[in-house]
């Protein structure tokens, strides 16, 4: 693992990897606001460097994370899978941003590099074994409150390691993409909903139109105690316990 003071590792970036920035940068700056904007900002961030993933959320000191954006690039998309086994278990024993909350001093974001056999076993097991990814490169900011806010850049293993000119000119970079990401997230609401399995998510949909459950069960074609099954895993993952809740969520009302 390091921890990467990035205006220091910035004056260090080889001009050809600085020189590729702009460009796509430009492309991050004009998917800001946009519903899509995981998929399409990586694919613009794509154009300079390759990332199979990426994720952004945020970390609490006493409540479950909070994820913004996920996507990927090139390979299998299994962010939202590792998300829910993340939020579920893995984030209650994830010591991996604790270096960087002690050594963050102000508005200026730190690097954290791990390499993925650097990772404990349980959760290198089910999110970087599983997927086949090799590394993570975490831009890392002081939040509101106690909190973080992360945004991970994943390689995978079909891809070569990131270089020292690489991580550089993320290092180069990390302030505007940092204000990318804060801008889109100040500018739209996050979805909530975006960690449920799809079954989970179309009950919770018809939940929050109205419908009884055995409306839905029809029009899903499964039972009531099916549907009612779905809604307890729903709920349990978004860490709520009623249906006036999820309205109060996915209107804002509530951390997810």
């Amino acid at each position: 693992m390091q921890i990467i003071a990035t205006e220091a590792r910035a004056a260090r970036a080889a001009a050809q990897q600085v020189a590729a920035m702009p460009e796509a940068m430009a492309g991050v700056v004009a998917a800001i606001g946009d519903a899509g904007f995981a998929q399409s900002a990586l694919a613009q961030l794509n154009r300079w460097m390759p990332m199979c993933w990426w994720s952004i959320y945020r970390l609490f000191n006493d409540a479950p994370p909070t994820i913004h954006a996920n996507g990927s690039f090139g390979v299998d998309d299994g962010t939202a899978h590792c998300w829910q086994v993340y939020r579920q278990q893995l984030y209650r024993h994830d010591e991996t941003f604790h270096a960087a909350r002690e050594r963050l001093s102000g508005p200026t974001p730190l690097l954290v590099h791990w390499d993925a056999r650097e990772i404990p076993a349980e959760h290198r097991a089910q999110i970087y074994d599983r997927h086949g990814l090799r590394e993570r490169l975490s831009i890392v900011s002081a939040d509101e409150g106690d909190a973080l806010l992360a945004i991970n850049l994943y390689r995978h293993r079909s891809q070569s390691a990131f270089s020292d000119d690489e991580i550089d000119a993320v290092a180069a970079t990390a302030r505007l993409l940092l204000a990318c990401v804060q801008r889109h997230l100040a500018t739209s609401r996050p979805d909530v909903m975006q960690a449920l399995t799809p079954r989970e998510r179309e009950v919770c949909e018809r939940m929050l139109k109205g419908w009884t459950y055995d409306g839905i069960a029809a029009d899903l074609g499964l039972s009531a105690a099916t549907v009612k099954t779905y809604r307890d895993r729903a709920f349990d993952r978004l860490g709520i316990h009623h249906r006036n809740e999820l309205f109060a969520l996915v209107s804002g009302g509530l951390s997810a």
